[in-house]
């Protein structure tokens, strides 16, 4: 596992809509692991804005950014699916695609306000329903004794650490998910605390999400 192995992508599937000079702006987007998964995506979308003036879109797949498309679905080339496509990677979000829905209102924007208007649609629907930073990790078990609970339960809420199951027994069995490059130092500052007593074995290894609680994505 590795920081190249955990990506960006939306919290859930949702939609926003904007007013630009008349003209009404849906976007929705959907997590698509696959090309097939946004193509459904897209032609559900387009059914049910089939009188839209347009239904524009874009998606990117794989952690590489492995599979794009864009397209503008008859505005002026370069308008709207490449636009919607730039927010998504400057975002940094993988396995996203996008629909944006046009009812054109009758005044024209021009090339320059098209493309600012589909991105900046995309931008606040992203906003809107939030990303999450999908981390690869793998789960750790081990056992304490009940007067060393408290001590390790502090440990694992102050580094953030997730516990995924506590059972209760003859001693306390803890299972926590962890990024591979902590492991180690998980376990030698857990031996330190519990004065080297302390066995662990793996479990399985999945993807955990942590909410990302500021808007600059492109950052992270």
């Amino acid at each position: 596992m590795s920081e190249k192995e955990n990506y960006l992508t939306i919290k859930n599937a949702g939609k926003h809509e904007i007013i630009i000079k008349r003209s009404k702006f849906i976007a929705s987007l959907a997590r698509t692991s696959s090309v097939e998964a946004a193509n459904e995506f897209i032609a559900q979308t387009k059914k049910k804005y089939r009188d839209a003036t347009h239904n524009t879109f874009a998606y990117t797949i794989g952690k590489n950014d492995d599979q794009v498309k864009a397209s503008d679905n008859g505005e002026p080339s370069g308008t709207a699916g490449v636009p919607e496509l730039k927010v998504l990677q400057l975002m940094k979000l993988k396995n996203v695609t996008v629909v944006v829905t046009r009812y054109f209102g009758g005044i024209k924007l021009g090339a320059g306000g098209l493309i600012r208007a589909y991105s900046n649609s995309v931008t606040q629907a992203v906003e809107n329903i939030g990303v999450v930073k999908r981390v690869l990790q793998q789960e750790l078990n081990f056992h304490v004794a009940y007067n060393r609970f408290d001590k390790i339960n502090h440990y694992l809420k102050e580094n953030k650490i997730f516990i995924n199951n506590t059972n209760y027994g003859i001693d306390i069995k803890i299972s926590v998910f962890i990024d591979e490059d902590r492991q180690e130092s998980f376990k030698k500052k857990l031996i330190n605390l519990l004065a080297g007593k302390v066995d662990f074995t793996k479990g399985e290894e999945r993807y955990n999400e942590i909410p990302v609680a500021d808007h600059n994505y492109h950052e992270k």
